[in-house]
C-alpha cells in the first residue's frame, strides 16, 4: 500500500510539473528568487548613501536643538549645533546637506527683505559648515517665504505674489548664499524666469561654478503641514499657494515648466513632493537626462514615524522601500529627514 501510494504521488507530482512546464514554457521566474545570494545577485536597484541629502532646520542662538513637534526624530538646530551635525553626516558618508531657516518673526516682512541680508541665518550656517566639514555639499533654498510675515514664497503686493520683483530679489539673494560659500542653489518658489535669473546673476558675481538644482516641478500639495512648522510659517500663510505651484492633476504641464527650467540654465531637477509624484520623477528623467532628485517632503516623513509609533508599519521597511522606490523611478538622489538612519542602515547592509 505505502508503494502504491508512493508511486501516485510521485506520477502526480511528474503531471503536475509538466502542465506547469507547458505553461510557462520551462520559464520560471522564481529560480532567480529562492536565494538571498542570487537575489543580491539580479537585483535591479540598489540604495546607497551616496543617493542622500539630509534637510536640515535653522534657528538663531548657540547650543539649541529643538525637537518639532509633527516630526518626530528631526530638530532645529543653532549653527553650532549645525555644524555637529555636518560632521556627524560626513562621517556616515552623506554627500550634501540642504538648510532651511526659521528666522526670528521681527525679522519677516511683506517682500522677505531679510533673504537679502548677507548676515542672515542661512548665510551664517553655510559659512560655519564650510569652514568646519568642507567636504560636504551645501545646498541652499533661495524662496522668500521663511522671510516673509505672510508665508508666501514671493512678494506680496495687493493681494498678488507679484512674479518679476520676486526673481529680481531671489537672484541678489541667490548671489549672497553662494558668495557664503554654498555649493548649489536651489529655488524653490515656482516663479517664471527665476532660473535664468539666478545663473546670470551668479555668472555675473563669478560664481561659475555654482549649480543649480530647481525645483522644477513643486505641486501644491498637502504634504508640506510640518514643513512649515519647523520653519515658522504654518500660522502665517494668507491664502495658499496655487497661484504658483503647480497643479497635482497635471503632468503634461509639470514636463514643460520642467522644460523651462532646463532651457534657462538648471543643472538639476527636482521633484516635490516625492512618492505622490514618481510619474513626473520618471518622466524628467526619460525626457531631459539632467541629474534629477526626488524631495520626501515632511508629511511623507511623518506618516511613516506616525504610523510606525502607533504600531501598524515597520518604520524601518517602509523608510528603506519608499526610497528605493525613487531611486526605481530614476532619481539620481533624494533630499530626506531620513538621511541619518537609512545611511546608518545602508553601513549595516540593510540598504
Amino acid at each position: 500500500m505505502g508503494d502504491t501510494t508512493k508511486n501516485t504521488a510521485a506520477g502526480l507530482a511528474a503531471a503536475a510539473a509538466s502542465d506547469i512546464d507547458e505553461i510557462t514554457g520551462h520559464r520560471r521566474m522564481r529560480r532567480t528568487r529562492v536565494a538571498d545570494w542570487s537575489r543580491r545577485l539580479v537585483r535591479e536597484t540598489r540604495l546607497t548613501v551616496d543617493d542622500l541629502i539630509w534637510p536640515i532646520f535653522l534657528v538663531p542662538g548657540t547650543n539649541l536643538s529643538e525637537p518639532i513637534d509633527a516630526m518626530p526624530g528631526v530638530n532645529r538646530m543653532s549653527v553650532d549645533k549645525a555644524v555637529e551635525a555636518a560632521r556627524m553626516a560626513a562621517d556616515l558618508g552623506i554627500p550634501a546637506l540642504a538648510t532651511f531657516p526659521n528666522v526670528e518673526m521681527e525679522k519677516r516682512d511683506q517682500t522677505g527683505s531679510h533673504a537679502l541680508d548677507p548676515e542672515n541665518l542661512i548665510n551664517q550656517a553655510t559659512r560655519a559648515i564650510k569652514q568646519a566639514v568642507p567636504n560636504i555639499g551645501v545646498i541652499t533654498d533661495v524662496a522668500l517665504d521663511p522671510f516673509t510675515d505672510h508665508g508666501h514664497d514671493g512678494i506680496l503686493r495687493d493681494g498678488e505674489i507679484v512674479n518679476d520683483e520676486t526673481v529680481r530679489a531671489i537672484a541678489a539673494a541667490a548671489v549672497h548664499q553662494a558668495d557664503a560659500g554654498a555649493d548649489i542653489i536651489s529655488p524653490s518658489d515656482m516663479m517664471d524666469g527665476r532660473i535664468g535669473a539666478i545663473r546670470r546673476a551668479l555668472d555675473a558675481a563669478g560664481h561659475h561654478n555654482v549649480a543649480i538644482m530647481s525645483y522644477a516641478t513643486k505641486f501644491a500639495s498637502a504634504c508640506y503641514g510640518p514643513y512649515r512648522e519647523a520653519i515658522g510659517t504654518s500660522g502665517l500663510l494668507k491664502g495658499d499657494k496655487r497661484t504658483y505651484y503647480l497643479d497635482p492633476s497635471n503632468a503634461m504641464e509639470a514636463v514643460r515648466d520642467a522644460g523651462l527650467d532646463v532651457e534657462e540654465g538648471a543643472d538639476m531637477l527636482m521633484v516635490k513632493p516625492g512618492l505622490p509624484y514618481l510619474d513626473i520623477c520618471r518622466a524628467l528623467k526619460d525626457t531631459y537626462g539632467l541629474p534629477t532628485f526626488a524631495y520626501q517632503v515632511s508629511g511623507e516623513y511623518s506618516m511613516i514615524k506616525a504610523g510606525h509609533a502607533a504600531g501598524y508599519i515597520d518604520g524601518e521597511r517602509i523608510m528603506m522601500e519608499k526610497l528605493l522606490a525613487f531611486k526605481r523611478a530614476g532619481c539620481d538622489g533624494i533630499l530626506t529627514y531620513f538621511a541619518p538612519e537609512a545611511a546608518r542602515l545602508i553601513a549595516k547592509g540593510g540598504g
